[in-house]
């Protein structure tokens, strides 16, 4: 066993008024007995001490009785025991029931570790240990995570015989799953010849904290046919795990058997319950719950604003965040996060000023959640502030925080900056994925591969999720045959079975190559069914290269799988609109509007100046916006002096030719351009964030646009990055 530190002990003499004269007894009678008497009175610890002091002093023959007793009365009026255990190591040869309630008061106490200083002294001067000895042994070490003690006790208690007694052996079961051996702690609660709800209880919860959600499962089952009953702690811990494993079904099956059995519900299974709701999206029955509760408990008012944000409610998550008065990081963190994954970033940011003015501090998880929000809103200058803050606050250091910067600094359109964090920080294999994905969506997929290549040099081994971002890269620069091969050594090199996102890939690879027989054919032979981002991918390739027929059918099972799908009725509203089906697009407007579906509004953001700038198409509500406009007049005019011609074509709707082209010029991202050239410094590069792809004629503006004005033009739209300079698009017209 490692050596602890041993604690020391310093008596205080009683105060002497006049050092000039001799020191002098007290008044205190210091007879065994009254001696006795007092410690039994004492309600201080100076009186204590005084008392330590006399029997010292006085009673040299009966100290060991004396001191024992002071040892005993002690407890109670020193919360660290550090004086308890000072004593301790001045009795010879203590007894072993005086060491017991040592030892049981050590492992209750801040520091439970101290309770082997006690086991190292009974060893050391041979004190007998005892049945009782072993249960508060086992628990300081439970609570210290000190495995290696923890089996020489173990084998201890099996040599003296003690193993089989049922309180060491529930002892047992939570030292080994408080160290996270579940699997020994499951030897010896299958050896128990009997177990109370205690020991079932340590069990449940060990296979729940080390995340066997599914043994934890069975296990509760299993005591369920037995005589013992679940309590609250059990049940809370099952509905706790259920929430976290996403079984919302089993879940509800507990709810019932509480109500069915008339158990108690207390806080604690309340608050397990509206977890387990709100973790799981049913945030109905979440509320229902919550409504109940009379005092609004803070974590599980944290647990309703994650469920909101969850499932894109952000709105009622707020309301419930707003009514917290004392809120913490975890609470922040969960709001801050909320806005971040609903695209809703700049309320994200404006969330995280407010909690730095409140004064907290925050953590990694909350910087993750303010890095997703950067990434989200795309703008370059709100990311080179993030980084700033992360270096000044100590987050440089954590590996999840610079993974999240070469995303950040990737999706604001800076691969130098996101290849410079990558080339300084230690790299785990989520390291090379995300810079391999970051020059995937820019297009760059010589890069991309070579950055493949170099992972498998140093020894890293590619996980799925790297092989999405390679079949991507591949994907949009028509590497087919790349494609190809990377596929197949994923299966045959590494033996990773292809899930749905490599077939989508594939799907798209052949897609936009326009080998669109090898993409049905890949969704036709693929051993999963098909979901709607697959089909939707042949579907979009069958939009770029015109073939209606196929499309239209993938459109259709686009809408088998979701019949509200937007996308998929836009598409064939356009394809009906293309062959003059007139009555076919009435049709299918008809169920958008009784379904109350409307497409997707195009939306484009610029950053100018820490600020951003939205614009939606032809949107007038910028303050600005008389002098946009004339902007715009200004860039078409110019443009056209270098063969730009209104591509109409994608206005799908029975409108004359002349609004058709006005319709398109109000594109959101020609709006942004020309505020962009309107504001931005001269000769600057212009950053813009699209919602959605961006159409064949404002990719033709914005390559014309470039060259006339001499202007690097950077779009994220939806699905990849351009990046327009010299009249040229780093996508090659592949996109």
């Amino acid at each position: 066993m490692s050596t602890l530190p041993c604690t020391t002990l310093s008596l205080p003499h009683p105060p002497n008024p006049n050092p000039n004269t001799p020191r002098t007894p007290t008044n205190l009678n210091t007879t065994p007995t009254t001696l006795f008497k007092s410690l039994s009175s004492s309600t201080n610890l100076t009186h204590l001490k005084q008392l330590h002091a006399q029997i010292l002093k006085t009673n040299p023959d009966r100290s060991h009785f004396l001191l024992s007793k002071l040892l005993l009365s002690s407890f109670p009026l020193s919360p660290s025991l550090h004086y308890p255990l000072s004593l301790f190591h001045q009795i010879p040869k203590p007894q072993t029931h005086l060491c017991n309630k040592l030892l049981r008061e050590l492992s209750r106490c801040r520091e439970p570790e101290k309770a082997l200083l006690v086991y190292e002294t009974m060893r050391r001067e041979g004190v007998a240990l005892d049945r009782f000895s072993f249960p508060p042994l086992l628990k300081a070490v439970s609570r210290a995570v000190v495995l290696a003690e923890g089996l020489e006790i173990h084998g201890l208690a099996c040599k003296l015989g003690y193993d089989s007694d049922p309180f060491v052996q529930t002892v047992l079961v939570r030292m080994y799953a408080a160290c996270g051996r579940v699997m020994d702690a499951r030897q010896v609660f299958d050896k128990m010849p009997s177990r109370d709800v205690v020991a079932w209880s340590i069990m449940i919860d060990g296979y729940c904290q080390s995340g066997h959600y599914d043994i934890a499962f069975h296990l509760f089952e299993e005591m369920k046919n037995t005589d013992v009953k679940p309590d609250q702690m059990i049940l809370s811990a099952m509905l706790s795990a259920c929430g976290r494993a996403g079984k919302l079904s089993y879940g509800k099956a507990i709810h019932d058997f509480i109500e069915d059995n008339n158990i108690v519900v207390d806080s604690h299974i309340l608050s397990a319950l509206i977890a387990m709701y709100a973790g799981s999206g049913s945030m109905d029955l979440a509320q229902k719950l919550f409504d109940k509760t009379s005092v609004r408990n803070f974590v599980v008012a944290t647990a309703m604003v994650s469920g909101y944000s969850k499932v894109g409610r952000v709105e009622d998550a707020r309301k419930i965040f707003d009514q917290i008065v004392q809120k913490d990081l975890v609470c922040w963190s969960a709001m801050i996060s909320g806005y971040a994954e609903s695209d809703q970033p700049r309320e994200a940011l404006r969330l995280f000023s407010e909690m730095e003015v409140s004064g907290l501090r925050p953590e990694p998880v909350t910087m993750l959640s303010v890095i997703s929000a950067c990434s989200h809103l795309g703008a370059l200058d709100q990311a080179k502030w993030v980084h700033s803050y992360v270096d000044t606050n100590g987050f440089s250091g954590a590996l999840s925080i610079n993974n999240a910067l070469i995303d950040m600094y990737a999706k604001c359109g800076s691969l130098e900056r996101a290849r410079q964090v990558f080339e300084k920080m230690p790299r785990n294999v989520i390291s090379w994925t995300t810079m391999i994905s970051a020059f995937a969506m820019h297009g760059d997929a010589s890069n991309a591969l070579s950055i493949f290549s170099q992972m498998k040099l140093a020894n890293v081994e590619p996980n799925a999720v790297t092989f999405v971002g390679v079949l991507y890269a591949c994907s949009h620069a028509g590497f087919v045959e790349e494609g190809r091969q990377i596929f197949a050594s994923m299966v045959n090199e590494y033996n990773i079975t292809p899930k749905l996102k490599h077939y989508g890939c594939m799907v798209d690879l052949y897609g936009r190559a326009n080998l669109l027989r090898e993409a049905l054919e890949v969704i036709e032979t693929m051993p999963l069914a098909p979901n709607v981002v697959i089909w939707g991918s042949l579907m979009a390739a069958c939009q770029i290269h015109g073939e209606i027929e196929l499309g239209e059918f993938a459109a259709k099972q686009v809408l088998e799988l979701e019949p509200d799908h937007d996308g998929a009725l836009v598409f064939l509203s356009n394809i009906y609109a293309k062959e003059r089906r007139w009555e076919d697009v009435v049709m299918v407007r008809k169920i958008m509007k009784n379904r109350g579906i409307s497409k997707q509004r195009g939306c484009s953001r610029i950053e100018l100046q820490n600020e951003v700038h939205e614009f939606l198409m032809a949107d007038r509500s910028h303050k600005q916006a008389d002098q946009i406009y004339e902007k715009l007049n200004e860039v078409v005019s110019e443009v056209k002096r270098v063969g730009y011609t209104p591509n109409t074509c994608n206005v799908l709707v029975d409108i004359e030719e002349e609004e058709k082209k006005e319709a398109i010029l109000w594109h959101s991202e020609k709006l942004a351009v020309s505020f962009g050239l309107l504001s931005a410094k001269k000769g600057s590069c212009i950053h813009m964030v699209k919602n959605l792809r961006i159409c064949e004629d404002c990719h033709n503006f914005m390559k014309l646009a470039s060259r006339v004005y001499d202007r690097e033009i950077i779009i994220r739209d939806r699905t990849r990055f351009h990046h327009y300079k010299h009249g040229y698009c780093s996508c090659k017209d592949y996109w």
